[in-house]
């Protein structure tokens, strides 16, 4: 196992994936990939919302949406392109697919596989978690939150880890958000405006996102 430190000049070139729901996209998943972007030297970050998420028992909201959010939430960032592949996809979503495509579209680069601690900690249950491990450098998210040190993941922990697996960190600052929470705020017409970035705030209530009716 191998943890490393932001790369160095004339390493391959480096491409960060962020994938998730963004349902909404919020502004700690900004945040993160503004971190990512400062501290692991990529030459670009793809921001991939999912297609229909394997692991998720709610049916999520319209690709078309979370992709337009995405966008709005995202596209500014320098270097970052939001992916659509994944919703283009028919039937369960997997992120190996999404590697192993990347790795054939871009020969001899670095992918980096950008991950908060919990799903870290559950790299385990996911779909040809090995070859995952083979393929990209796995940057686990941790905040920089002294009460919550004790936390901090570590991927030795995790079983049956192999020897050839490489992890970096991502530090970030603490930033409790829940799309969950956020989801609910905006159905009951409550502010989020501080939560996501203004322009997603506006698309959300623009499109009547998240009401019951």
């Amino acid at each position: 196992m191998a943890l490393n430190p932001v790369g160095t000049p004339g390493q391959p070139r480096r491409i960060g994936i962020f994938g998730g729901a963004f349902d909404p996209p919020h502004n700690a998943h900004v945040a993160l990939a503004q971190c990512a972007l400062a501290q692991m030297a990529l030459d670009e970050l793809r921001v991939i919302p999912t297609g229909q998420a394997w692991h998720k028992a709610r049916t999520l909201g319209a690709a078309e949406h979370r992709l337009a959010m995405a966008e709005l939430a995202f596209g500014a960032l320098p270097g970052v392109v939001v992916d659509d592949r994944e919703t283009r996809r028919q039937g369960p979503t997997y992120t190996l697919d999404t590697l192993r495509e990347l790795q054939q579209e871009h020969p001899g680069a670095q992918l980096l596989l950008i991950l908060g601690a919990d799903q870290g900690a559950a790299l385990p249950s996911w779909h040809g978690w090995l070859e995952i491990l083979s393929i990209a450098i796995v940057s686990i998210a941790q905040r920089l939150d002294p009460a919550r040190l004790e936390a901090r993941f570590d991927p030795a922990a995790l079983p049956g880890l192999p020897s050839g697996a490489r992890f970096e960190r991502i530090e970030l600052p603490p930033m409790d958000l829940s799309a969950t929470h956020i989801r609910l705020l905006a159905g009951q017409g409550k502010d989020i405006s501080l939560l996501v970035p203004p322009a997603v705030a506006r698309y959300i209530d623009l499109h009547h996102l998240y009401r019951s009716t």
